[in-house]
C-alpha cells in the first residue's frame, strides 16, 4: 500500500503457502494487512488463501469492508469459496487475475451477499470489472445491516447467556 506521494505504507506477505512455495521459495507472513481508503478498509489475501476460511473470518473481526484478493487463475474452487466468504462474512471481495490465466475463472468483484455483481473477461484480453461499494444500497441492507451485526454479537455469545437467564429449560438440573 502506498501513500499520495508514493512513500510504501505497509504490504502483505502471503500466511498461508503452498507446498512448494514453503520449499525455499517464500516465508509466511505472520499478520493480516488492514490500510483505510477514504471510509472503507480493506484487507488482502492471496492464490491458496482462498481455502483458509479463517483468513476471511479474521478481517470480518477486523472490521474489513472488502477483502482484496490475487491469484494467477481463480477455478471454480476458488470462486464458489470466494463466493461463501463474503456472504458468510458480510465483506466484498474483490478478485484479480491477469488476462493470460482468465480461461481457469476471470476477476470481478463479490457483494456482501456472497453474489458476483461484476466480472472481468475470460478472453485472453485485459479486462477490468468495476462495482460501487455502498454500505447503504438497499440491495446489501440484510447482510450489512442486519447479518454481520447480529453475528458479532452472536459470537460474543453474551446474548445467549441472556436468554438462558431467562429460559425456564435452562434450570440446573444437575441434581437429578
Amino acid at each position: 500500500m502506498f501513500a499520495d506521494d508514493g512513500k510504501l505504507l505497509t504490504r502483505y506477505d502471503k500466511r498461508y503457502l503452498s507446498s512448494s512455495e514453503l520449499g525455499g521459495w517464500y516465508t509466511p507472513g505472520l499478520q493480516p494487512v488492514t490500510f483505510q481508503v477514504d471510509d472503507y478498509r480493506f484487507g488482502c489475501a492471496v492464490c491458496i488463501e482462498s481455502q483458509f476460511p479463517e483468513i476471511f473470518a479474521e478481517y470480518e473481526r477486523l472490521g474489513v469492508d472488502a477483502v482484496l484478493f490475487s491469484s494467477y487463475g481463480i477455478p471454480p474452487h476458488f470462486q464458489i469459496a470466494l463466493q461463501a466468504h463474503a456472504g458468510l462474512n458480510c465483506v466484498w471481495v474483490a478478485a484479480a487475475t491477469p488476462a493470460q490465466a482468465a480461461h481457469e475463472g476471470a476477476g470481478g468483484v463479490i457483494g456482501p451477499d456472497g453474489r458476483w455483481i461484476s466480472r472481468g473477461s475470460e478472453a485472453l484480453e485485459p479486462s477490468l470489472a468495476v462495482a460501487m461499494l455502498d454500505r447503504a444500497d438497499p440491495a446489501y441492507e440484510i447482510p450489512l445491516q442486519r447479518a454481520r451485526p447480529w453475528r458479532a454479537k452472536a459470537r460474543q455469545g453474551d446474548i445467549y447467556r441472556e436468554k438462558l437467564v431467562d429460559d425456564p429449560r435452562s434450570v440446573d438440573r444437575s441434581g437429578y
